[in-house]
């Protein structure tokens, strides 16, 4: 593993790092992204993806970050940095002194390998990278099978998805497709399509989500295209017995997969 020091915010590696962070047209030129922090990189690394280049600074590295260094060795190039220069490229503070850039991975619907009963989320055009990672969280806990994410307006490797996901991008398949690719995928592998929307809907406590289940959301101000809707085989609603008429997408998301897992215990 070879290892270099940077202690100039100018220096060309962590100004490449920098646009990568802030660019989703740099990180599709190059492949790559950046994840921050003990606990994304290590789930990045469990994942199987190749970290092309690390950056630790020594005086706020854990125990734990320096044994995650020697695990992505030998093929990654490790970068100590000072503190000034970390703290120029880590977004939060409380990220044990290590930054990776990684090689992206491009997954698709035929690379999804589902149970015997999916469990599956799908959501159409969802563009805030908050909601997406709080979505995958929700996922990762309810061991869904999948999240597929169709006509992004976000990509998958945005880092404040990755943050708020703490993770979870890392651990819970997700794919990136045209709803009609989506339809088409769910009905050849017999899953449901159940959309969540207001309109002709059934209570969702009262929807079997035994078998196996694809719960489709849209964005909070838009909902679902029609698109969906035809392709629907059920529509649900969560009640809302107040004055307001949504929820964020993602306690939606959380209500759905863990009445799915209730009703699958």
């Amino acid at each position: 593993m070879q290892q270099f020091d940077i202690t100039s915010t100018q220096n060309p590696k962590i100004k490449r790092l920098l646009s990568l962070q802030q660019k989703a047209g740099e990180r599709r030129k190059n492949g790559l992204f950046v994840a921050e922090g003990l606990r994304e990189l290590s789930h990045c690394k469990e994942a199987g993806y190749i970290a092309e280049e690390i950056f630790l600074c020594p005086s706020l590295a854990t125990d734990e970050a320096n044994a995650l260094l020697e695990r992505w060795s030998p093929d990654a190039i490790v970068y100590q940095v000072s503190p000034s220069v970390y703290e120029r490229i880590a977004y939060r503070g409380s990220t044990e002194g290590i930054v990776g850039v990684v090689k992206a991975r491009k997954q698709t619907l035929d690379d999804l390998r589902l149970s015997d009963s999916p469990l599956i989320i799908v959501l159409e055009s969802v563009e805030k990278p908050g909601n997406l990672g709080a979505v995958l969280r929700s996922a990762d806990a309810a061991r869904a099978d999948a999240v597929i994410i169709c006509d992004p307006l976000t990509d998958l490797y945005n880092p404040n998805l990755i943050r708020s996901s703490i993770g979870a991008i890392f651990t819970v398949p997700c794919v990136a497709c045209s709803s009609e690719e989506c339809i088409s995928f769910l009905k050849h592998n017999g899953i449901s399509i159940l959309t969540a929307q207001l309109q002709d809907s059934h209570l969702y406590y009262n929807v079997d989500m035994r078998r196996p289940t694809a719960i489709v959301m849209g964005t909070e101000a838009t909902g679902l295209t029609d698109i969906w809707r035809e392709a629907a085989d059920a529509h649900i609603l969560i009640p809302m017995l107040g004055k307001l008429d949504s929820l964020n997408v993602s306690v939606s998301a959380a209500i759905l997969l863990f009445e799915a897992v209730r009703q699958r215990q």
